[in-house]
């Protein structure tokens, strides 16, 4: 005997709607529609019969009417770097206590450092109607955002500023925080020092580098090509750098390194070798104070909430001139920034 198909009760993409409610509850579409937005004029008996029916069918309010009416969504969205990246944790969590607080829904994706990646990311957040925009970019030109910007949607920049358009933005003190760290590897004898950075068009790895080139000319000494070492932060190419600051004749007696992907993997690479080195690195990691890892700390925590009070400033309805704010940093010493030299 053949067997008939039966269709499915329920189906993925097909959700209950204030209709289904108002039938399985007998009750009008107004009154569905007075209990979902908790307005008066319901009874009691009523309304139970309402909710019943709203659980028994998993009904959930489609608030895109709403959004029609009010003209926001109650939503912003954060377009980050690498959502792996251990820094970006604290940032994006501030973020997201920030828009708790205001009654907003955050939104994030990685651009992978990718610029093509971060504007189709950010434009598919606008395209769904957030209200406001928070982006470390990857580019240099963010004049895609200009009309999304005029049409109303708040931006902030953290961490990089934006390219080729005024915006605001929130930073570290990358140059500063440098100086500090290279200073503090000069104050303790070390005159041939190595810095390894990240990707030479990122705004910070050239800040960094400025601020180790500030440190060196301030205690009048020269640098030589093969101390600085720009690229990809992959270990690899890390660790060959490293090696190659380490070998030859006059080798250097410590090491900068730019950011905290960088700092593991010169940590990793200077534990196998007997010669003692020293080491500062920007940023701060996970387990660094049971290392003795001596670092430029940034408060990643301090840069997300600051960007998103800004934002929410923005859409709360202050017009002023776009800013820039700049945090500082601090320098924590654990013992591989206060080895002297060996040589």
């Amino acid at each position: 005997m053949a067997e008939t198909a039966r269709r499915p009760a329920h189906r993925y993409g097909t959700r209950p709607t204030m209709k289904d409610v108002a039938a399985r509850a007998g009750v009008g579409l107004k009154t569905v529609s007075r209990v979902v937005n908790g307005e008066a004029g319901v009874t009691a008996d009523t309304e139970r019969r309402v909710q019943e029916a709203i659980e028994a069918l998993g009904f959930r309010r489609n608030d895109s009417a709403r959004v029609l009416r009010k003209g926001r969504t109650a939503s912003i969205g954060l377009v980050l770097e690498d959502l792996a990246d251990p820094f970006y944790g604290p940032l994006s969590r501030a973020v997201e206590e920030v828009a708790r607080a205001h009654g907003a829904l955050l939104i994030n994706g990685s651009s992978a450092e990718d610029p093509d990646r971060e504007q189709e990311l950010a434009l598919a957040l606008c395209a769904r109607r957030v209200d406001g925009l928070i982006v470390i970019p990857a580019g240099t030109d963010h004049r895609y955002l200009e009309p999304e910007i005029r049409a109303g949607i708040a931006t902030v920049f953290v961490d990089r500023p934006a390219g080729r358009i005024d915006a605001d933005v929130v930073l570290s003190d990358s140059f500063g925080g440098a100086r500090a760290g290279v200073a503090h590897l000069i104050a303790h004898g070390h005159r041939r020092i190595g810095f390894i950075g990240d990707q030479p068009r990122i705004h910070t790895a050239v800040e960094r580098l400025r601020g180790y080139r500030a440190a060196m000319e301030d205690a009048g000494l020269a640098v030589d090509d093969a101390w600085v070492s720009l690229g990809s932060t992959e270990p690899e190419r890390v660790r060959q750098a490293t090696a190659a600051m380490l070998t030859g004749p006059e080798p250097v007696t410590a090491i900068f390194a730019g950011n905290n992907r960088v700092t593991v993997t010169v940590v990793r690479e200077l534990a196998g070798r007997e010669r003692p080195v020293a080491f500062v690195g920007f940023d701060d990691i996970e387990l660094a104070d049971l290392l003795g890892i001596t670092v430029i700390a940034q408060d990643a925590a301090a840069l997300g909430r600051t960007a998103a009070e800004r934002l929410f400033r923005r859409l709360d309805g202050f017009d002023d001139a776009p800013a820039r704010t700049v945090l500082e940093t601090v320098l924590i010493p654990r013992g591989s920034g206060e080895i002297p030299p060996s040589s």
